[in-house]
């Protein structure tokens, strides 16, 4: 692997580790869905991708969870955290790689928020043993579309200035 790409998926990795935790100190003013976030450091998993590649992704999804995990203390967070980040990048990459003709990158983050979401509540359910956590999942989805929209918009510019740099 060259330096350079190291360097930058350091970097990528390191900037996904600050959203993450500037994330989880921000509430969002929606007092009934508890635990909806922005998904900002999604935007790194998804620049990563489109940049780099889903193995590259993969990786620095998972250290992007396991070091704000520590960070931050969030034990419990990091079975969420990782979940929704591991499927959410595996959904972003299928949608990404066999329907490039039919979504944008707004698209592809879209079908990543939303599998983030599923992957959280799955872990929600099976831990506090109550399957009735997916009746938050139609209010998740809708906030998916805002979240996952803002994410993909951000990644089209950042993915854009960052394959001219490389």
């Amino acid at each position: 692997m060259k330096i350079k790409k190291v360097i930058y998926l350091a970097l990528i990795t390191a900037i996904g580790i600050a959203l993450h935790i500037l994330e989880s100190s921000i509430s969002l003013p929606i007092s009934t869905v508890p635990g909806a976030k922005l998904g900002l450091a999604n935007i790194v998993n998804l620049v990563t991708l489109v940049v780099f590649g889903v193995r590259e992704a993969l990786v620095v999804s998972m250290l992007r969870c396991f070091v704000a995990a520590l960070g931050t203390g969030a034990v419990t967070g990091f079975f969420y955290s990782i979940a929704g980040s591991v499927l959410s990048t595996i959904a972003m990459w299928i949608v990404y790689k066999y329907f490039p003709k039919y979504f944008s990158l707004i698209g592809v983050s879209v079908f990543g928020a939303l599998a983030h979401n599923i992957a959280q509540l799955t872990v929600a359910s099976l831990m506090i043993e109550n399957y009735l956590i997916f009746t938050y999942l139609p209010i998740m989805m809708m906030i998916s579309l805002f979240t996952g929209y803002f994410v993909g918009l951000v990644a089209i510019y950042t993915s854009n200035h960052l394959r001219r740099i490389l």
